[in-house]
């Protein structure tokens, strides 16, 4: 969702702007903008389009050592220059950017109306620039504290005016918020991503908080003026990991980072002495893990697909009744948060906003809620009553992928730690500790050799419909295939339970629309076979995602892929990958924007 970037310092803005703008492409975007001040003016250059629509308006030589950038992700009005941020006030003193939703803006923008004021755009956030200058007297960290009383939704807002030209203020609600602690200046951002070209060292701003910066200083406030003391963070990875390293995009580098993702997910976290695992983060004593009678996991998108497979998982081997719970519904139906149940909020960014209202709805009515996530400092990180870091990497592709598996591999080791507690023994620990840390080595195989994928993508990609079948644990993996599918490749595609194409997919079957059927070797391979050849006997093609040597899956499938042979509970992993390759393949072929896709962003920060 929208990037914000904001520079206070000794050097030009516009080209640190810029920079940053870039960085945050892969949050989704369909129109840039920036603000400069000098010389108590502003100079404001805004398209819609992608940046490099912005960059040929933007000359080096463009005066001033501060200003704030944007890239907007349309809700509120259309894509045009005018919809673009930053939005101005009247006099063109005042400028803002604003990421999340107010909710209450129509009330806000009647009443300006009313006295007056012309707006220049479709947007809501414009009314945050009009309701500044009414407020404004002098003082731009007072005027935003009045402003954002009378906000209702979520914002994440950096606000400057031509009077206070060596000025920046912020302030946050729901929508995230960092201020990077340079030399002698100071940025502003969603996202760290932005500026880690200029500092690691960062402090998270919080909801309710209104923070002030100037190039060699900052003042951090609640909207009643009292002073917060804030720590600061170092942010742990090198801008070289936010670089594509050879790879032709940022999507496909992160398929290839899996090995090393599932590893550092589980680097310190395994006790071979006692075939178990261990998440210091949990905050749970071992008393407290034996009384959980039921796990419960928020999450939305591809999390929400990890959190079903990590139900399965959670229930053969810890035998805990286990669900996964869509975080938008959640919180809207009134959840009963039982004693004794233990919640997990799942969210890549942790900064998802379905997620994190849920997350909140369920501690305030006095459940435990643990977080899995891969940003450090992230809200869900900071709010959660504790939990795992997933430490996948920067994820910047906007289809998920090395985080999907990176997730699976905490609850995987959440498992084992139960189910070392409960009934598994030793010996059947051990063998699980063995299987998943065969994983990486696996997926290597898979990955060192993707010209049969590349093959199969070149040949399916015309097709406009495609249906992903799975059963048990491999259900959720085909649900995660077709969203991965539909997400790059704009084709549509469905995931489904094998056995439920029966009751009604089975109508879609001929032969424009491909079946991409998977077939591990465990207890319910006959079962899926059957359904295969149930689509083969209306005329529709079949891809079958076997395992080596299973010559009868492939004796009855148009195309086969093949993957090393696993335990039944390791599969999702190893299919994973080759649906993600084939994805990736296909939005090639189509000649999509695969780390882009349209209207979509990376972080969903509003409902």
């Amino acid at each position: 969702m929208c990037g914000i970037i904001g520079y206070c310092g000794p050097r030009p803005a516009a080209p640190i702007l810029i920079e940053g703008l870039r960085r945050l492409e892969y949050r989704g975007y369909d129109s840039a903008g920036i603000a400069v001040g000098r010389d108590n003016a502003l100079t404001v250059i805004k398209r819609a389009g992608k940046i490099s629509n912005l960059r040929g308006h933007v000359t080096p030589e463009m005066p001033g050592i501060i200003g704030i950038g944007h890239t907007r992700w349309a809700t509120h009005g259309g894509v045009t220059d005018e919809n673009a941020h930053p939005h101005t006030d009247g006099s063109g003193k005042i400028a803002i950017v604003h990421n999340g939703i107010i909710e209450n803006y129509q009330p806000l923008k009647d009443r300006l109306l009313a006295e007056g004021v012309h707006f220049a755009s479709e947007t809501d956030s414009e009314v945050i620039a009009h309701l500044l200058a009414g407020f404004y007297r002098g003082d731009l960290e007072a005027a935003v504290k009045e402003t954002v009383s009378l906000i209702k939704g979520t914002y994440g807002i950096v606000a400057m005016h031509s009077d206070e030209p060596g000025r920046l203020v912020g302030a946050r609600n729901g929508s995230p918020l960092v201020l990077g602690v340079g030399e002698g200046e100071m940025f502003l951002a969603s996202d760290v991503t932005a500026i880690i070209a200029h500092t690691r060292q960062v402090i998270y701003i919080e909801d309710g908080e209104v923070i002030s910066v100037t190039g060699r200083d900052y003042r951090t406030t609640d909207l009643r003026d009292n002073q917060i003391v804030k720590h600061i963070d170092h942010v742990g990875w090198e801008l070289e990991e936010i670089e594509k390293a050879g790879f032709t995009h940022f999507m496909e580098k992160e398929i290839h980072e899996q090995p090393e993702a599932i590893r550092r997910a589980t680097t310190g976290r395994i006790d071979h002495e006692f075939a178990t695992g261990h998440l210091g983060g949990l905050n749970l004593s071992n008393r407290e893990l034996l009384e959980i009678n039921r796990v419960k996991i928020l999450a939305a998108g591809t999390s929400y697909h990890a959190a079903m497979v990590a139900s399965y998982v959670l229930e053969s081997i810890a035998r805990i009744p286990t669900t996964a719970e869509l975080a938008s519904e959640l919180r809207y139906r009134n959840p009963i948060v039982e004693r004794n149940s233990l919640y997990f909020a799942i969210s890549q960014s942790g900064e998802t906003a379905d997620t994190l209202y849920a997350m909140r709805e369920v501690q305030r009515k006095g459940g435990r809620v643990l977080g899995i996530c891969n940003v450090v400092g992230s809200t869900i990180a900071r709010e959660s009553d504790g939990g795992v870091y997933i430490h996948s990497g920067p994820e910047i592709a906007v289809a998920s992928t090395k985080a999907f598996t990176s997730q699976l591999t905490a609850f995987y080791l959440f498992a084992l730690i139960m189910g070392r507690m409960r009934d598994v023994s030793f010996e059947q620990g051990a063998r699980f500790v063995e299987e998943l840390e065969s994983v990486p080595e696996k997926i290597e195989r898979i990955l060192a050799d993707t010209t049969r994928i590349q093959d199969l993508a070149r040949r399916y990609a015309r097709y406009d419909n495609m249906l992903f079948l799975g059963r048990g644990i491999n259900y959720p993996v085909a649900l995660e295939a077709a969203l991965k599918l539909k997400e790059v490749s704009y084709i549509h595609a469905e995931g489904y339970s094998a056995a439920e194409i029966k009751h009604g997919p089975i109508a879609l079957i001929n032969e424009e629309t491909p079946s991409l059927f998977i077939v591990p070797d465990d207890g319910l391979r006959s079962k899926v076979i059957n359904n295969m050849k149930e689509v083969k006997a209306r005329q529709g093609r079949v891809i079958a995602l076997a395992v080596e040597g299973d010559q009868e899956v492939e004796a009855i499938a148009d195309d086969t892929l093949f993957v090393p042979r696993s335990s039944e509970l390791m599969y999702p992993f190893l299919m994973t990958v080759p649906t993600q390759l084939f994805a990736y393949y296909c939005a090639i072929e189509r000649g999509c924007n695969v780390d882009q896709p349209r209207n979509l962003a990376k972080s969903v920060t509003v409902e």
